[in-house]
């Protein structure tokens, strides 16, 4: 099956041929990238490119909005919502291949001995929304230093760039993995980023995380009374190390098998039934007295009846 799609709204200099989506997509789909597509991808980013367009749109953005069908014909989003228009897709899952997540013969004790600080945290802003996780990050650094190596709360006097995230993780025994928000279904790549590098993480966010991964391989901040008894317990890991090793030989996932969201069969029939199924889009239904400033440089303009 052909499929003539396009991207926009993205990130300046999005590769449009070899993305996570357009690469799923080829495994089923025969996919043409083109400026007047019948199926429009757009994020949340950018100079809402995706009002010049009359074609089914999809909405995918990693961010906690909901889906509003008003502006779009379908979403993946963070949401587990009754509407087969939308499908979850966690923002962790895109660009992550589970298999790394997977525990196989890996050495508790050989892991704990590359480790060289403590915890840190990398967080892009600090406001009263994350006062929480501001709050617990000065707490726990009256026991030890918390190494902060982004914007927020910035205490090395340098900044970790992207290329090397994955290697100042690993020298972490524990990674501060707050959410911005606490929002059902919302779980970013925080979580996932600790446990790539294998530190343990303290995890607040998502009330059903224990339900993606296995609660007895983190800490989650919920499952304590409050702030002084969760760091009690990452005091404990510290200075225990057999306790901790335990949370480093607990499986990722349950059974140690991706959870459900990484499936691509699952993402792949989701699009098979958008690109399958006959509607009218959303931008090309008219209400009385509808005004479009759009109107005049719309794409994929329907044919006119004669």
């Amino acid at each position: 099956m052909k499929v003539r799609l396009d991207f926009c709204d993205f990130w300046p200099g999005f590769p449009k041929t070899n993305n996570f989506i357009y690469n799923l997509l080829k495994e089923r789909f025969e996919v043409e990238i083109c400026d007047c597509p019948d199926f429009l991808i757009f994020g949340d980013l950018g100079q809402h490119v995706h009002r010049v367009h009359n074609c089914v749109k999809i909405f995918m953005c990693p961010e906690s909005f909901l889906p509003d069908f008003k502006l779009y014909d379908y979403a993946f989003t963070c949401h587990q919502i009754n509407d087969p228009r939308n499908l979850r897709l966690p923002p962790y899952v895109r660009g992550l291949n589970p298999q790394m997540l997977q525990k196989e013969n890996e050495d508790p004790a050989q892991i704990l001995a590359s480790k060289t600080r403590f915890c840190c945290m990398l967080a892009g802003y600090s406001n009263r929304k994350t006062r929480l996780r501001d709050e617990f990050f000065h707490k726990l650094c009256k026991y030890k230093k918390v190494d902060s190596a982004a914007i927020a709360l910035n205490n090395l006097g340098y900044r970790i760039t992207w290329d090397r995230k994955a290697e100042f993780l690993k020298s972490c025994k524990f990674y501060m993995a707050f959410e911005n928000a606490s929002i059902p279904g919302w779980t970013t790549e925080r979580i996932t980023d600790a446990m790539l590098a294998r530190a343990v993480p303290i995890y607040r966010g998502n009330p059903g995380i224990g339900m993606e991964f296995n609660p007895k391989s983190f800490l989650n901040y919920s499952d304590f009374p409050n702030a002084e008894a969760l760091i009690d317990k990452i005091i404990e890991l510290d200075q225990e190390d057999a306790k901790y090793m335990e949370y480093l030989r607990q499986p990722y996932f349950h059974n140690n098998q991706p959870n459900e969201f990484f499936s691509r069969e699952r993402l792949l029939n989701q699009f098979e039934r958008i690109f399958t199924t006959p509607i009218t889009p959303v931008s090309r239904q008219r209400y009385p007295l509808q005004i479009d400033r759009w109107i005049v440089v719309k794409k994929n303009r329907p044919p006119r009846t004669p």
